[in-house]
């Protein structure tokens, strides 16, 4: 494909010039245009100044930051009878602090975001905890005879938390290459997975001994401790900004403590503004929607196993305490764990596997006379040949198969009131492949769109929340009416409508990426047109 512009007319490029800001649309002009630019001398660095140890230095405060958005909404839940009695409501109402939560946790990233994929991760990580600390002081000090403040501060607490997933995906989009991006995704999910196993234990001993305002007392002061940790020793990470982490930030941006004494901090670079995103377009992606929806469906049945296991063990074993209800939760969290953990490995496998047959068939190409250069990392992802798709998606199928027959499963054991380990076992396996399956969407349209890690991860968590708040509302309802075996078992049936999306876009996924390339090339080579005509 030729767009018939002279690049070499138009405006030179030099060593300073932002690489790292137009990397992906540079590189698709010059795989476009004949002959090709040469590479500058900035194109040889590595992906990222940080090394192995400094990355997951990183990753782990990513998660610890992550950890606050479902500790925060599972911690809340051992409470909800005593703050019904306390703010004289019915639990009806105080569950519908709940379900705002769940709605702001699915639309406040999708503001926040935008601006840490152009203004830096680091500012975006300070405002959101900052509010996050600010509202848990609100609702501690809240009187009880001020339900709607009690509604209101809560809105205000997810707006805070929820972001940091979408913000700490994106950093760690920043500084991991893709072949170590599965390890680095696996253990950074054990934060959020974290919150749904030990939230519940955490609130109901907390609020059993010292009251319920003890609970937001206790956010506060974990929100405080990890923003003074971010505001002494998270760089920013943001490539339009800093590159490989090799350039001077903005002051404002700066950190008193550096990791490494390697970061070449006298290179000058004034970066341009980069254009306002804005998160809904990426629906517009067909490759987007063939993923997220199955990855928002089953989170939405996941949400509604969770939610019920208090109520539903309550009412099936009543020999069980508060205390035990609590316990329960380890089971669900206890499979998230090993399973991030392990799925992140075999991700990362299998995309060096797919890395090998890549350059291998290339190298064939250049054996049989046809031309062929090396291709960096961002290279590969763009190429449609590159089999991105298959090396991610491969293990989806058997995983959502364990986690539909596990539901349905888990369902019926309830209802027959069998022995309290089987559910509690098939908790554990529904955490496992929920994980397994969420995390892999996750690196993937990291893959896809790798400029805007913060902006995608935001669009994924506003769809598959906003279905989990609709679930989970109306769950009560249809246990009701039918009963948790039937109930469970119509989740896992909708959870099969996921398989030919998902098979849809392992086998055509190469080509919505083929004509992405095609449009970005194009644009890029009108900019450049447009830049050489102004000249």
């Amino acid at each position: 494909m030729s767009s018939g512009v002279n690049v070499e007319a138009g405006p030179s490029r030099t060593a300073s010039e932002p690489h790292a800001v137009e990397q992906i649309e540079l590189q698709v002009v010059e795989q476009t245009q004949s002959p090709p630019e040469p590479a500058t001398p900035r194109s040889h660095e590595r992906y990222s100044v940080y090394n192995r140890r400094e990355k997951w230095f990183l990753v782990c405060l990513a998660s610890l930051s992550a950890l606050l958005s479902p500790l925060t909404a599972n911690i809340y839940f051992p409470a909800l009878p005593l703050l019904a009695s306390e703010f004289h409501k019915s639990l009806e109402l105080i569950n519908l602090t709940v379900t705002g939560y769940m709605v702001f946790q699915g639309i406040a990233p999708v503001f926040w975001a935008p601006i840490a994929d152009r203004y830096g991760r680091r500012i975006v990580f300070i405002l959101c905890l900052a509010t996050l600390s600010l509202s848990c002081v609100g609702l501690a000090l809240t009187p009880t005879s001020a339900y709607w403040l009690l509604l209101l501060l809560r809105c205000f607490q997810a707006a805070g938390s929820a972001s940091t997933v979408a913000v700490s995906a994106g950093l760690i989009l920043d500084i991991a290459e893709p072949s170590e991006r599965g390890s680095f995704i696996g253990i950074y999910s054990l934060g959020p997975m974290a919150g749904p196993a030990f939230g519940p234990v955490i609130g109901g001993a907390l609020g059993g001994s010292l009251g319920w305002r003890s609970i937001f007392w206790f956010m506060c002061i974990l929100a405080g401790c990890i923003l003074i940790l971010i505001v002494l020793a998270l760089p920013e990470t943001l490539r339009s900004l800093v590159g490989n982490g090799s350039i001077q930030p903005p002051r404002l941006l700066r950190i008193p403590i550096r990791l490494g004494a390697k970061f070449n901090y006298d290179l000058p670079y004034n970066p341009p503004k980069k254009p306002w995103s804005n998160p809904f377009r990426l629906l517009f992606n067909a490759d987007v929607l063939l993923v997220i929806v199955p990855n928002a469906i089953t989170t939405a049945v996941y949400s509604s196993v969770v939610t019920t296991i208090s109520i539903l063990f309550q009412s099936t074993y009543p020999f069980l305490t508060q205390t035990d209800l609590g316990l329960c939760y380890l089971a669900v969290g206890g499979g998230c764990a090993i399973g991030a953990w392990v799925n992140g490995r075999l991700l990362d496998r299998a995309y060096r596997s797919a890395e090998r047959e890549y350059e291998a068939k290339k190298s064939q190409t250049v054996s049989d006379g046809k031309e062929h250069s090396a291709t960096s990392t961002l290279e590969r992802k763009l190429d449609p040949e590159f089999p991105l798709e298959r090396a991610r998606l491969q293990m989806i199928p058997a995983n959502l198969a364990v986690f539909i027959a596990c539901t349905i499963g888990y369902g019926w054991c309830v209802e027959a009131a069998v022995h309290i380990s089987a559910p509690l076992i098939l908790s554990f396996f529904i955490g496992w492949s929920l994980i397994s399956t969420s995390n892999t969407i996750q690196t993937f349209i990291l893959d896809l769109f790798p400029r805007e890690g913060s902006s995608i991860t935001a669009t994924n968590n506003m769809i598959r929340w906003t279905l989990s708040a609709v679930l989970v509302a109306c769950e009560e309802l249809i246990i009701d009416a039918l009963n948790p075996g039937w109930t469970f078992t119509i989740y896992g049936a909708i959870c099969v409508f996921a398989y030919p999306m998902l098979y849809y876009e392992m086998i055509r996924g190469h080509r919505f990426r083929g004509r992405r390339k095609e449009k970005t090339a194009i644009r890029v080579a009108k900019g450049w047109e447009a830049a050489v005509r102004a000249r």
